[in-house]
């Protein structure tokens, strides 16, 4: 099976942290030459001199804010200019949790900014490198609530299924070109985001946050919480060429939780 992304260029959004930064260094490994897009340009070096160049990659960073789409814009199409992205891994922090009946309106308008009208800049950036090589691959990691919505993750659970059908109609337009669009629908993950939920949860079941974690575990058949590398594992498969039939599908790797087919 064809795992190698030698001379692949991937551009990895959130890629500092959790999720993101695991997809980052597993891209890495493969051979991919990485640019790390995040906003805090010191946790940008720090990541970048994790990153592992076997193939003798030389590796980059990009300093850009999703909540300035204008920006965002600039920056990749210049990046854009200078190379050829055969892989984009959009991953963006989610919005903040709470009900969705008390959610104020400008939540909705800054997470749909941050999530899908970014991801329509990025890939309208690298799609046409793409199309030249006849390699490309998008892979959106969104949330296991496009199946099946997360209570107390109100804005959340409606921004993550716009951008699942945004991707989807990507997938039907874009798959003549070689170019696959899929998403990665993390279950509970060992990363920042997964600490504010479990707080969250243990002061509305009124436990302590051990107390909180374990009911949450239990939720789960695997009795146990994802590491961020194991999603990354899923992402990297699907950057590869052994997943160039894939096209189109919400790729739930969240433990068994999902209740759904």
């Amino acid at each position: 099976m064809n795992l190698n992304l030698t001379n692949r260029n991937a551009m990895v959004c959130g890629s500092t942290a959790g999720i993101g930064k695991a997809s980052a260094l597993q891209l890495a490994k493969l051979g991919a030459t990485i640019t790390l897009v995040a906003r805090d340009e010191e946790k940008l070096k720090t990541t970048l001199l994790e990153l592992p160049f076997l193939e003798g990659q030389k590796h980059n960073y990009l300093v850009a804010d999703f909540s300035d789409p204008e920006g965002l814009k600039e920056k990749v199409i210049e990046a854009a200019q200078n190379k050829t992205f055969h892989i984009l891994i959009n991953n963006t922090g989610g919005p903040k949790g709470g009900a969705i009946f008390a959610a104020d309106t400008e939540e909705f308008t800054r997470a749909f900014s941050q999530h899908l009208i970014c991801n329509q800049i990025l890939v309208q950036a690298l799609v046409p490198g793409m199309k030249e090589t006849d390699y490309g691959r998008i892979i959106n990691i969104i949330s296991t609530s496009v199946k099946q919505p997360i209570d107390g993750l109100g804005v959340s659970n409606t921004i993550r299924g716009a951008v699942a059908n945004w991707s989807k109609t990507l997938a039907n337009e874009l798959g003549q070109y070689g170019i696959t669009v899929n998403n990665v629908l993390p279950g509970f993950t060992a990363t920042d985001r997964l600490e504010d939920i479990v707080l969250n949860a243990s002061k509305k079941m009124n436990k302590t946050q051990a107390e909180a974690t374990e009911f949450m575990k239990g939720l789960v058949p695997a009795r146990r919480f994802a590491q961020p590398g194991e999603i990354a594992n899923a992402v990297a498969f699907l950057a590869s060429e052994a997943a160039s039939y894939i096209n189109g599908i919400n790729l739930p790797v969240d433990g068994g939780r999902t209740k759904s087919l």
